[in-house]
């Protein structure tokens, strides 16, 4: 994964929780943060989203705004009521099939959980920071708005 740094980050469409069409490429020209979780409702994902969440204002507020995706294998009406539930303010995409996780090389560990990886992409959609958040969301988060924070204001 952290050989992806340096490189573009591939383009890709996707369906979100409402079931509309995704693509990378919509936000050329601005920083984004793509985050890859294994799956709704469970804990330690569970614990990531909300952390992505509590911090998502200072994400907003940061010059230029930066925009917060989160992708895993759940169905668009997953994704839509996990959605809900957790009242997310970003959007939720399904990669149902993980191309688009494989085209960004996250691993899977024991073969049958995908990592939680995030992807930090500048505005000419080149990926500046990998990170990984496997038992530490929060500090995942704050080391991303971090980072942000050195090349946006």
């Amino acid at each position: 994964m952290s050989s992806m740094v340096g490189r573009k980050a591939p383009d890709f469409t996707l369906k979100t929780s409402e079931g509309q069409d995704f693509s990378l490429s919509q936000l050329d020209g601005q920083w984004k943060v793509l985050f890859f979780y294994a799956k709704d409702g469970s804990p330690a994902c569970k614990r990531g989203c909300l952390s992505f969440k509590d911090q998502y204002d200072l994400f907003r507020s940061l010059e230029p705004q930066v925009e917060v995706i989160g992708i895993s294998q759940n169905t668009v009406s997953e994704h839509k009521e996990f959605k809900e539930e957790l009242q997310l303010p970003f959007t939720l995409l399904s990669d149902p099939e993980r191309n688009v996780a494989e085209s960004f090389k996250v691993p899977v560990h024991l073969g049958a959980f995908p990592a939680k990886s995030s992807f930090v992409i500048g505005p000419d959609n080149t990926i500046h920071h990998v990170y990984d958040w496997l038992f530490r969301p929060r500090q995942h988060v704050a080391n991303i708005l971090s980072a942000l924070s050195s090349v946006t204001n």
